[in-house]
């Protein structure tokens, strides 16, 4: 009679587990491949170079102090059209070096233009830093950084700054998934990632 329960509890019990997937259980591994392998995390980083007249603002910008650093654009004092202000602009051109290092990084058509945009890096998840949830809902912190798609990308996303967000999964009846709407109140992966703070 004993063994006749203790294989039925055994029995019970797997059959409970079977029914578990491993996406009902939200671990630190499960929150990074929900996070690493989403969509708004995956998107490469864009970098628009323009050319020609530009603000003193954008110019005293920290990308275009990196490229100046590199060697890569030069600029003189010029009239700014009536649209910018302050009255002070920059008329910025690419140095030989600059040519070189973006050359092979325009799209063809674009290479006369003043502005073209360069593919220049893609986020690395490097932890979960912690989980906090409430009832089917949970507040992921975690750290990430940039990994340079090139030469430009290296000297406007250095390796060395991790970032720190939040982000909210949802355990819906298919497991947990990453809220991507603003219907919750805190914000989802993309405004986490555009508000994410250097964390050294």
């Amino acid at each position: 009679m004993r063994r006749t329960l203790a294989l039925s509890s055994c029995l019970a019990s797997l059959l409970l587990l079977s029914s578990c997937s491993p996406r009902d259980f939200l671990t630190r591994r499960l929150a990074a491949d929900l996070i690493s392998t989403s969509e708004t995390f995956r998107a490469q980083q864009q970098f628009e170079l323009r050319t020609g007249v530009i603000s003193n603002e954008d110019y005293r910008s920290p990308s275009y102090r990196a490229l100046q650093h590199h060697g890569w654009i030069s600029a003189t004092n010029a009239p700014c059209p009536p649209a910018k202000s302050p009255p002070l602009c920059w008329d910025v051109t690419l140095t030989p070096a600059g040519v070189d290092a973006m050359q092979s990084l325009i799209v063809p058509g674009d290479a006369e233009k003043q502005s073209f945009t360069i593919t220049a890096a893609h986020r690395e998840l490097i932890a979960i830093t912690g989980i906090a949830k409430q009832g089917n809902t949970a507040e992921v912190e975690f750290t990430w950084r940039w990994l340079p798609a090139n030469e430009v990308g290296a000297a406007l996303y250095p390796t060395s700054i991790h970032y720190r967000s939040k982000t909210i999964l949802s355990d819906y009846d298919d497991g947990w998934r990453i809220v991507q709407s603003n219907t919750h109140p805190a914000q989802p992966l993309d405004e986490a990632l555009k508000n994410a703070e250097q964390s050294q």
